[in-house]
């Protein structure tokens, strides 16, 4: 009949325990999208404003070693790999808070034999043993428990799209090396071929003077201008090396030559991106998404700390068997206990009060943050649209100045060799026709970085081949 009464008062406080718990409050703020201001069209509109379905880079940027670097950089660069370490730490920690909102079991046992007990000798020989699962569990009365596990589940969010902005950044980083390892290479040709014509000029020019048709002076000239080309030769030498070294550091590779397979001026035609409207920004560019989910896991933290403000209900409870016995355990050494407890902070200078309103700051820090993220990417996509648009008509000035410098030299060589004028026009001309050659290579280099640069502002495409077969967006990372 005891036994009975004590059964029914467990199950009671069970009852009662669950009641409380099904009708539990979660303290804090909800988290809201935030709110950003967009303009309705881009300051430079120079390229068509069609939806921005799918950015292939590959399609971009026709190259077949191109492509092969980039899909080697995206498989084995490290920053890619320490983000991949990230993310599957995200997944981790999300799993090991969540396990906080469930009871735990834990299993407890052990002998004891002796006459000494709870301080005292005993006359008699006394033996125990026991075997008990003792439960724990403090109920997510308040949230917090809940909110640490959503905030938990943001920061997975935004370390996969963290991963998505480290690819990106990748795919542009190694665009832009190989572009400006292209131009170094045209601008190594240009400068070795300068120095042979101008090695055969000093020639002509030293047989001249050796004959006392023209004066020493246009010997001297001939060879500052012969030296200026051979100076220019291990400078691109060296920057080449130095190129190569960057792309093998973004392959995860250690330094070694890479062999573009085609000029910069061959074929040169820029890529046609389509820019959208810019509200899609927010949704295509990963950064802007990681900011966001930032945002959300840092405003369940102020529930989480509203939570240690109030007190904590925790159940215990203990199954298992004892005896005095210590050769046997019998069933009807069966032993059981039930109990809570409620503890909460009553006066503490206004700790808990003080951890709210820094988690509340850290809010209106990660909400600024989000809103600077935003406003930079609008400005990278005005930058590379501006970018385009000056270098488009800068690369024309200086396709018709190239033009008119070669016809400038060979015209003063003309009137040269045919004593009308002085060596000094020559070397003018000559001059700027070296200078103009160089400056069109790194035009076009930088005509097309522009591309380069529009696609990372706009959010980018489709991170491999693979990834666009399985119908896998690049913005929608998965958590399980």
């Amino acid at each position: 009949m005891n036994t009975h009464t004590k059964t029914g008062k467990g199950c009671t406080f069970f009852t009662l325990v669950l009641s409380l718990f099904f009708s539990a409050c979660t303290l804090g703020p909800n988290f809201t999208e935030p709110i950003t201001a967009t303009p309705d069209a881009y300051r430079t509109q120079i390229m068509p404003a069609d939806p921005i379905n799918d950015l292939q880079w590959w399609e971009l940027f026709k190259d077949p070693l191109l492509y092969s670097l980039v899909t080697t950089a995206l498989e084995n660069n490290r920053d890619v790999k320490i983000a991949i370490s990230r993310i599957e730490q995200a997944r981790a920690n999300l799993g090991f808070v969540r396990a906080d909102q469930y009871p735990r079991v834990d299993i407890d046992a052990g002998a004891t034999t002796g006459n000494f007990s709870g301080g005292t000798r005993s006359e008699d020989t006394n033996s125990t043993v026991y075997l008990a699962a003792p439960l724990s569990w403090e109920l997510d009365f308040w949230g917090k428990f809940s909110r640490s596990t959503e905030a938990a589940r943001a920061e997975l969010m935004a370390s996969e799209y963290g991963l998505k902005t480290i690819q990106l950044t990748l795919i542009a980083e190694v665009v832009t090396n190989y572009y400006q390892l292209l131009d170094f290479h045209r601008r190594l040709n240009i400068s070795e071929e300068t120095l042979a014509s101008r090695i055969e000029s000093l020639n002509i020019i030293q047989q001249r003077f050796n004959k006392g048709i023209i004066a020493e002076l246009d010997v001297n000239q001939a060879q500052i201008q012969k030296e200026i080309a051979a100076a220019a030769i291990p400078l691109y030498k060296r920057s080449i090396a130095k190129t190569e070294n960057n792309l093998s550091i973004l392959l995860g590779r250690l330094p070694s030559p890479i062999v573009p397979e085609q000029n910069l001026g061959v074929n040169f035609q820029a890529p046609k991106i389509p820019v959208g409207l810019p509200p899609a920004i927010l949704e295509r560019r990963p950064d802007i998404s990681q900011a966001k989910y930032l945002l959300k896991a840092q405003t369940e933290n102020i529930g989480v700390a509203e939570a240690l403000r109030w007190p904590a209900i925790s159940l215990t409870g203990t199954l298992g068997v004892a005896s005095s016995e210590l050769s046997s355990i019998t069933i009807d050494g069966g032993v059981w206990s039930v109990g809570g407890r409620l503890l909460g902070p009553l006066f503490d200078f206004n700790k808990n009060k003080r951890r709210v309103e820094i988690q509340e700051q850290k809010t209106k820090e990660a909400l600024f943050q989000y809103e600077n993220v935003v406003l930079t990417a609008f400005r990278e996509v005005d930058d590379a649209l501006m970018e385009i648009a000056t270098y488009r008509n800068e690369l024309a000035a200086i396709d018709r100045q190239l033009k008119a410098s070669q016809n400038a030299t060979n015209l003063s060589k003309e009137r040269y060799d045919k004593g009308v004028s002085s060596y000094l026009e020559v070397l003018d001309t000559e001059r700027t026709l070296f200078s103009t050659d160089l400056q069109q290579s790194q035009l076009q280099q930088q005509y097309l970085n522009a591309y380069v640069n529009l696609y990372k502002a706009l959010g980018g495409g489709w991170i491999t081949k693979a990834d666009r077969n399985h119908k896998t967006s690049p913005v929608a990372p998965t958590i399980f």
